[in-house]
């Protein structure tokens, strides 16, 4: 028994929860998972998991064995990382999540660059704005934007969207040119939704102006949980937009949309990568890390950064 392999085997299971996720996310065979915790039990002499057809649930034991482990196996992989070699050159296989409006226009006609600095690391990045189990599909970071609820997660801000309220020239010619936020309520006016992963609904938007403030919800008969086919819809005229400045930037500067609504100020929307505390930042998982914030300090700067 390789006791590397079974101790990281033990410890996926613990995380997803089934031998099939465990054996899937680390490239093994269903089988060759289940040996290798059935040996290191018989090597301990403890049963790790109460197993039953449908579920496997961790014991006792299992559960402190697994924080031992957790930490064994990230203090092998610091062994392995601060070695100067591996410091001055990540490599292996990084899987990540990013919304796809972010990936489309800021991080993909990056990654050249990026390829060229980390020519070892092998990049699977799924672009989405789901709500990722992190976890059960082995990813190791993600991006998202808005308020982060999962307090399980560790998260590093590493940029601030700035908003705005557009509407295509097409829509303002049939609904016309709305003079404040309040007549989004009004039943000639709609908005495109958008349907944030965390609840599945739209949200309203903080709006303020001196000492006015106001949150609208509007009406809409599309709504998205994908922010490109969110903008699409803004751009085919089907409602009003709230969109971050680099998304809305090209469309603006070529009369594709329009902004409304000066003088109004909405909070910005903080972007976050996060990852699950269990789960050693490697070397790898640090400069990706690390490449964001390069980027969103040139498209999305924290404020503090801008003041600075």
């Amino acid at each position: 028994m390789d006791r590397f392999d079974a101790m990281q085997a033990f410890a996926r299971v613990v995380e997803t929860g089934s031998f099939t996720k465990a054996a899937a996310t680390l490239h093994m065979s269903k089988t060759t998972v289940t040996q290798l915790v059935q040996q290191l039990e018989a090597r301990l002499r403890v049963r790790l998991f109460n197993r039953t057809t449908r579920k496997v649930h961790v014991t006792a034991d299992g559960a402190a064995y697994y924080e031992r482990v957790v930490r064994l196996l990230a203090d092998l992989d610091d062994a392995e990382t601060s070695l100067s070699t591996a410091a001055a050159a990540p490599r292996g296989r990084l899987r990540v999540d990013v919304p796809s409006p972010l990936a489309r226009l800021v991080l993909v006609p990056a990654l050249p660059a990026f390829h060229a600095r980390y020519p070892d690391i092998q990049l699977d990045m799924g672009v989405s704005d789901r709500r990722v189990d992190m976890l059960g599909e082995n990813v190791d970071c993600v991006v998202r934007g808005g308020t982060l609820t999962d307090q399980s997660l560790i998260a590093r801000q590493v940029g601030e969207l700035a908003l705005r309220v557009f509407a295509a020239p097409s829509y303002l010619r049939h609904a016309g040119v709305p003079a404040h936020p309040g007549e989004l309520e009004d039943s000639h006016h709609r908005i495109v939704g958008f349907l944030w992963a965390r609840t599945g609904k739209p949200v309203p938007y903080a709006m303020r102006r001196g000492g006015e403030s106001i949150h609208v919800q509007g009406r809409y008969v599309c709504a998205m949980d994908d922010g490109n086919a969110y903008l699409a819809a803004g751009l085919a005229g089907m409602g009003v937009l709230w969109l971050p400045s680099y998304m809305a930037r090209p469309h603006a500067a070529s009369g594709e949309l329009v902004p409304l609504f000066e003088g109004w100020t909405m909070d910005p929307m903080p972007l976050y990568v996060a990852y699950p505390p269990n789960r050693h930042v490697s070397a790898k998982v640090r400069v990706f890390i690390d490449w964001v914030v390069e980027l969103m300090a040139l498209h999305a700067p924290l404020r503090a950064a801008r003041q600075g």
